[in-house]
């Protein structure tokens, strides 16, 4: 069966001032404070002065993965994060320089998949740690996976979460998603708007994917989102951090 669908990366304007509730990722629940003590929370600064966010999650002491389409004039990272109105804890770091990866393709969202270097060095603690990457692996669909964020947990709302967010996902097999080199998932249940550039963490504790976008198979149906393979881009991963820092 044929479709026609139109990509919508989850990314917004998002706001978190005067907030008055925090919901929840589409379907999920609160995370359990610092238990994804991986997690950075990007502010993106824009050219036109404005302050978007997207999620991002730290690889070692000097990067960050995250989406390609969260580019931005600079950023800052904020790590160990989960109430971002609790700054006790919160290190803010400027971020140096930013990798997309050169194939990305804003239309198409393919290669959807970026590293931020930060200005310096993060200091690791029970709050503040690196995540492993997952390995390319037999080319089967890994298992019990979830995804988390500040993103947007009501579709009518505005307002990011004020605390981090978590959700399970079961990944699906598609043509759309066996075309396009992507992992994806089916339901309400999912990433919100905000949520980009979020780790797919699944049954090892390993970042499988990172979440790019989402779509409908048609009007009434129910949302299917993508994550980025990162077991693809392993060699570029080496690449970046070894040409400009150390893995």
């Amino acid at each position: 069966m044929f479709f026609h669908c139109e990509l919508v990366v989850l990314i917004l304007a998002l706001t978190l001032d005067d907030q008055v509730h925090t919901g929840q990722i589409y379907g999920g629940h609160e995370a359990k404070a610092h238990s994804r003590p991986y997690m950075v929370l990007l502010e993106r600064h824009m050219q036109n002065g404005e302050t978007y966010y997207c999620g991002g999650f730290l690889l070692n002491e000097d990067f960050v993965m995250t989406a390609a389409h969260c580019q931005a004039k600079s950023f800052t990272a904020l790590l160990g994060v989960h109430n971002v109105h609790n700054n006790n804890g919160i290190h803010r770091i400027s971020v140096e320089d930013m990798f997309p990866h050169k194939d990305y393709n804003a239309t198409e969202l393919t290669n959807d998949i970026m590293l931020l270097k930060l200005s310096s060095k993060a200091h690791f603690s029970n709050n503040v740690r690196p995540i492993a990457l997952a390995d390319r692996g037999d080319g089967s669909l890994p298992k019990l996976c979830s995804v988390s964020g500040w993103g947007r947990n009501d579709r009518n709302s505005k307002y990011m979460s004020l605390k981090l967010m978590e959700v399970n996902v079961t990944l699906i097999d598609s043509q759309w998603c066996r075309e396009k080199n992507v992992y994806c998932s089916k339901g309400e249940a999912g990433p919100g708007e905000g949520d980009s550039g979020g780790p797919l963490v699944c049954e090892d504790g390993k970042a499988y994917g990172l979440v790019s976008a989402s779509h409908k198979t048609n009007p009434d149906g129910l949302f299917v989102y993508s994550y980025t393979k990162i077991p693809e881009y392993q060699d570029w991963i080496k690449q970046i951090i070894g040409h400009n820092g150390k893995f």
